[in-house]
């Protein structure tokens, strides 16, 4: 797996809209599990070639450091070696101080070499800086996502938890509505208010009889007192 398409694949994987996912989910607790899976999956898989990354990375700012350090060794090797030829020539053993001039020079050209190879390292050393930079970012935002994914879960999986048991609750009281003509709650409701009608009936026939035998005495008591009048202007003629 080449550098940049760690760098793609970690990209697109980080700016995933989860919610965009969701709304065209048939099954989104399901594809939230498979994302959760296949994000932890390519979190490792990323993590290693990351790793890989850096550990080149690492292996290209060490040349360089030797480089750096390779030619300034070279340039103090070349300034005693030229410094020996001064001496040497100042001593007038020219041709000693020929030679160590011509070690100055070698001296020189190695850290011409050094210099340069530092140099030609220094824009890649650049380069992969910044992707392995890009590419730890966009695994912490890909953990992020992850930790967004499986709390997405949760709650999801807590939401319909909820809405079952309050859909088995609703179930239940419509079951048992004692306003529902059909219930046995109902009909026995109808049974005792024909009971207490037909209690009713009786109480008021009892009560029309009861009159109506004091209305016959009433009327007896009348027919007694017309007679005793009678008898009385009988016996004062």
């Amino acid at each position: 797996m080449t550098k940049q398409t760690i760098l793609g694949r970690v990209t697109q994987l980080a700016k995933a809209n989860i919610n965009a996912l969701l709304d065209q989910a048939e099954d989104p607790q399901k594809m939230l599990d498979q994302l959760i899976r296949d994000y932890t999956n390519n979190i490792n898989e990323a993590e290693q070639a990351v790793a890989g990354t850096i550990g080149n990375l690492r292996l290209m700012e060490e040349d360089h450091r030797e480089d750096v350090a390779a030619a300034k060794e070279w340039g103090t090797k070349a300034l005693a070696a030229s410094r020996k030829a001064d001496e040497l020539r100042s001593a007038g053993q020219g041709a000693e101080a020929d030679t160590f001039d011509n070690l100055a020079k070698v001296a020189l050209q190695r850290q011409l070499q050094s210099e340069k190879e530092a140099k030609t390292a220094e824009p890649t050393i650049a380069s992969q800086t910044e992707i392995v930079h890009k590419l730890k970012s966009g695994l912490e935002q890909m953990k992020t996502k992850l930790t967004e994914l499986k709390a997405k879960r949760d709650e999801l999986v807590a939401r319909a938890k909820s809405a079952q048991a309050q859909n088995q609750m609703l179930d239940a009281v419509k079951n048992i509505n004692v306003l529902d003509p059909t219930s046995d709650l109902s009909r026995f409701e109808d049974k005792v208010r024909r009971e207490e009608a037909r209690a009713m009936g009786k109480q008021e026939l009892a009560e029309s009889s009861l009159d109506a035998q004091f209305e016959q005495l009433d009327s007896l008591g009348d027919t007694a007192e017309v007679e005793a009048r009678l008898a009385a202007l009988k016996a004062a003629s």
